[in-house]
């Protein structure tokens, strides 16, 4: 009788009966006055209307309405800053930050020890940055709408979701366009950036000293650059989409013991994908479709398997000077390329000749600029027709030894198909802009 007590006393003191829910009227500083008036885990309901901010939440509650409720920072620093763990901001529209970089002025921020946030289903617009996770660690942020200043110097704009030094975040089903990044991921780990959609941005994904975190099932449609994995280890990229991206689809730039698999890159970047001084990355399964260069690979870039992706109707497959042979199959199975004609007399998927997607005029063509204009010469032909025809005069690169005869596909769903007809739309009139990819000093 005693333990049972006990038990149901441990359970009352566990559960917030002392919650309540409070309708908060639009108007100046009523926001402030109720949350300086509620006690921790209360409900505060905002009417329709302007809440005027800049608001700080300093004990755990939750704030909540309907997408008519607004909460406008008046150009005043942060819109609403959480200093307290467990709160929950849900529902409401969040607008009308400052616009000073240097401290990081955003829609919602989320402070060092405001943990488990969940920043769910609201509209944050016109901010600097949108969301911005700043120390607090297990947050939550889910589906929702954030569109960032249009400033016509991209370098100038915030990023849709900033992320620093915060383990545990998970960013899920959110939709961001405009502003710098959409999510920029900064010296953190065990991170989960998975089901958004990214458009009009200078990187979809941007990732500089994050370890140990998955990036998967994102879809990037007529940005500079789809997925940027910097200075990072033991990273998964898996299932994204990256749909008429400008520079390149997918980059590991000092990247290493990556997961990159199930990737698609189609319509017109620059480089499908970009390997530079990235180590130990297994890259499967990827399709690699329509771009100048499928691969750039480069700066000594070691221990990496390719095998099973797919690469086709590039301009150029590879792109890698190197003096050394390079082996892209792994346990007898290679990848596909689309300009390889052979034969698969054993019926096992795998070409009966090996194949290399570079020669020695490549070499010559990629290191003496001049050169280029001997493209489409007759005797540039010449050279071509007989390094293929004698295999020893080839120079080191990229060996595939067992290239496939299919290539996986991987499926768009209609809804993007749009939107991505319309961004490459958009980029063939060369629209302007301050974005260099090879300029990446600004974070």
């Amino acid at each position: 009788m005693i333990r049972a007590l006990f038990l149901m006393l441990s359970l009352l003191v566990a559960l917030p009966l002392w919650a309540d829910e409070r309708h908060v009227m639009a108007g100046q500083g009523t926001l402030a006055t109720a949350i300086a008036g509620a006690a921790p885990g209360d409900v505060l309901i905002l009417q329709s209307g302007l809440h005027t901010g800049p608001v700080i939440i300093d004990r755990p509650l939750t704030l909540t309405g309907g997408h008519d409720a607004i909460i406008d920072g008046m150009g005043q620093g942060t819109v609403v800053s959480i200093d307290a763990p467990d709160v929950t901001i849900t529902n409401l529209t969040v607008t009308g930050s400052g616009l000073n970089s240097q401290a990081t002025d955003a829609g919602i921020k989320i402070l060092k020890k405001a943990d488990r946030a969940v920043i769910e289903g609201n509209r944050v617009l016109g901010n600097l940055h949108g969301i911005d996770v700043h120390g607090g660690h297990d947050a939550q942020v889910r589906d929702n709408i954030i569109e960032g200043t249009r400033n016509p110097r991209m370098n100038d704009r915030g990023n849709g979701i900033y992320v620093w030094n915060s383990p545990g975040t998970v960013v899920e089903g959110n939709s961001v366009r405009w502003g710098r990044d959409g999510i920029f991921s900064n010296a953190s780990r065990k991170g989960t950036y998975r089901n958004n959609l990214f458009r009009d941005l200078r990187f979809a994904v941007h990732y500089m000293y994050t370890n140990d975190s998955e990036v998967s099932g994102n879809v990037s449609i007529g940005n500079h650059l789809g997925y940027a994995i910097m200075f990072s280890n033991k990273v998964v990229i898996r299932d994204n989409l990256s749909l008429s991206d400008r520079s390149h689809g997918v980059m590991l730039n000092f990247a290493n013991n990556a997961d990159v698999s199930g990737n698609l890159v189609r319509g017109g970047a620059d480089r499908c994908t970009f390997i530079y001084n990235a180590h130990k990355n297994l890259i499967y399964e990827n399709r690699f479709e329509g771009c100048n260069i499928g691969i750039h690979f480069t700066a000594g870039s070691e221990r990496n398997v390719l095998t099973g992706n797919a690469f086709l109707g590039n301009r150029t497959q590879v792109k890698y000077v190197g003096t050394r042979d390079i082996e892209w199959s792994f346990e007898g199975r290679g990848n596909y390329w689309s300009d390889h004609s052979s034969f698969d007399l054993g019926g096992d998927g795998i070409a009966d000749s090996a194949f290399r997607p570079n020669d020695l005029m490549d070499h010559i063509l990629w290191s003496q600029q001049a050169a280029a204009l001997l493209t489409g010469a007759p005797v540039v032909q010449l050279i071509r027709w007989a390094q293929s025809s004698f295999p020893a005069t080839l120079p080191g690169g990229v060996v595939d030894s067992a290239p496939l005869m299919t290539a996986p596909n991987i499926e768009i769903p209609s809804k993007y198909l749009a939107m991505e007809a319309e961004a490459a739309s958009r980029w063939n009139e060369s629209e302007p802009d301050d974005f260099d990819v090879n300029d990446l000093s600004s974070h």
